[in-house]
């Protein structure tokens, strides 16, 4: 077993270091533009494939994207820390293939289970549709707007007192399809899901390497790592916390992809997976 201390200002190999500068002129960019006008995450941002707004290349340009100082922070430092040894042992062009390959499959995850989730949303929105009704209308914001505004309840008993009139039934209509709009069209951003699948690949190929945490501040090999890391966000994709915006199938989208590329590389013998 061996201890695993990165210099801080030791040699970034190419891919991580361009993908690291990629990011940075993006995130830059991102908060920059919108001072003119320009709003780039409308065409950047991964949207889901139902949206008006989705294009295909958002599969790979939302890698580049991200919502905060922090969260680019914790994508680039993973990156910085556990991306550099990888692209070592690996080489450049099978470590891009690897990125790019787990950053698609989170994003490809990510979609598969926002479309399921839209599921129910969808049935009901086109359920009022065909039925408008004071009684449909508040089982949907009973559903799917759990904290509805004062606004909103004063309608829904206006709504039940005139449950003919055509201007509630408008007005009822136009809001049910605002919140499935609402839902569709959320943007997602980020490097997570193939940040995670760097980090899987290093648990695989340097499991008995010690990392220190930062919180608690205790060494823990890089396997146990990744297993709880891994195990904490299926918790809480599983969980769906209400108001929770990070997209934790997209990290297990990553995690996943990762193991399915590396085992077939294995079976293939084109990996070089010595383990340390």
């Amino acid at each position: 077993m061996q201890s695993y201390r990165a210099p801080l200002f030791g040699n970034i190999p190419t891919v991580v270091k361009n993908l690291l500068i990629i990011n940075i002129l993006v995130f830059a960019a991102d908060s920059i533009l919108p001072l003119i006008g320009v709003n780039i995450i409308q065409n950047l941002a991964l949207f889901n494939f139902q949206s008006p707004y989705f294009k295909p290349f958002q599969l790979v340009t939302h890698m580049f994207m991200h919502g905060s100082i922090t969260h680019i922070f914790f994508n680039m430092f993973a990156l910085y820390m556990f991306g550099r040894m990888l692209e070592m042992v690996w080489g450049p062009k099978r470590f891009l293939i690897y990125y790019f390959i787990t950053g698609l499959g989170a994003a490809a995850l990510h979609s598969f289970v926002s479309y399921l989730s839209l599921a129910g949303l969808r049935e009901a929105t086109m359920a009022f549709a065909n039925t408008p009704s004071p009684e449909v209308f508040l089982s949907f914001v009973r559903e799917y707007v759990p904290n509805a505004s004062v606004a909103v309840n004063e309608f829904i008993s206006s709504y039940s007192l005139q449950p003919s009139n055509p201007a509630y039934i408008n007005e009822a209509t136009q809001f049910v399809q605002s919140v499935y709009d609402m839902h569709l069209n959320i943007p997602t951003v980020g490097a997570s899901g193939a940040v995670f699948g760097v980090l899987l690949a290093f648990g695989m190929l340097f499991p008995n390497t010690q990392l220190m945490l930062l919180f608690p501040p205790i060494p823990i090999k890089a396997k146990y790592f990744v297993i709880i890391y891994g195990g904490i966000e299926l918790f809480f994709a599983v969980l769906q916390q209400p108001g929770d915006n990070v997209a934790h199938f997209a990290h297990l989208g990553g995690m996943l992809f990762g193991f399915l590329l590396i085992k077939y590389w294995n079976s293939k013998g084109i990996g070089n997976f010595k383990q340390f």
